[in-house]
């Protein structure tokens, strides 16, 4: 199966989903209904990831599909169609991360206002905040709100450490809260 590019073909590759890596500066996120939901369409309808596959980079890095791949974990998936878009510049594929999650899901908009440009977001289609005049706190608040009764635990680690921490959570499956989660009932 190939996508043309001139000519040349972008190739999607069946793939072990432990060879992939979740980009964890991807700013898109999905609430624990809607994850459920995608987990149960994957398993339900596990060709769409034949029409949608996931998008690397040359580093096997997740530029579209993260949620997917998450989903694909919990689902039991061991392999995903892949697109490896290695040929995409650095600023292309930050492009592309944005772009490919406009539709649907919701935005970590504190990790969107530390990395991103308001001004470039706005032109890949993205509404987000301009303007001095505006408190980021009170457009963050209706993203807090929407996630009521949702407490948080930080975990802080050296890099070395942090390395060790994101291998370990690839040999399970389902989201890091679901894993630690899991983990700590046992």
């Amino acid at each position: 199966m190939g996508i043309s590019k001139g000519n040349d073909v972008m190739e999607t590759k069946l793939t072990k989903i432990k060879k992939i890596k979740i980009n964890p500066d991807n700013p898109r996120i999905l609430n624990n209904e809607k994850f459920d939901r995608l987990v149960n369409s994957i398993r339900e309808f596990p060709q769409m990831l034949d029409i949608r596959p996931i998008v690397v980079n040359a580093d096997m890095m997740v530029l579209g599909g993260n949620m997917r791949l998450k989903a694909c974990k919990e689902a039991g998936l061991k392999e995903v169609p892949v697109i490896n878009a290695s040929d995409l510049t650095a600023e292309q594929q930050s492009e592309f991360i944005i772009k490919d999650n406009i539709a649907s899901g919701e935005w970590d908009w504190h990790l969107l206002s530390d990395e991103w440009d308001s001004d470039l977001l706005d032109s890949y289609g993205l509404q987000t905040w301009k303007g001095d005049d505006i408190d980021l706190d009170d457009f963050f608040e209706d993203d807090e709100t929407k996630k009521e009764n949702v407490n948080k635990i930080v975990l802080e680690y050296k890099d070395d450490e942090y390395s060790k921490v994101l291998e370990l959570f690839e040999r399970f499956s389902g989201s890091k809260e679901r894993v630690v989660f899991d983990l700590l009932s046992a």
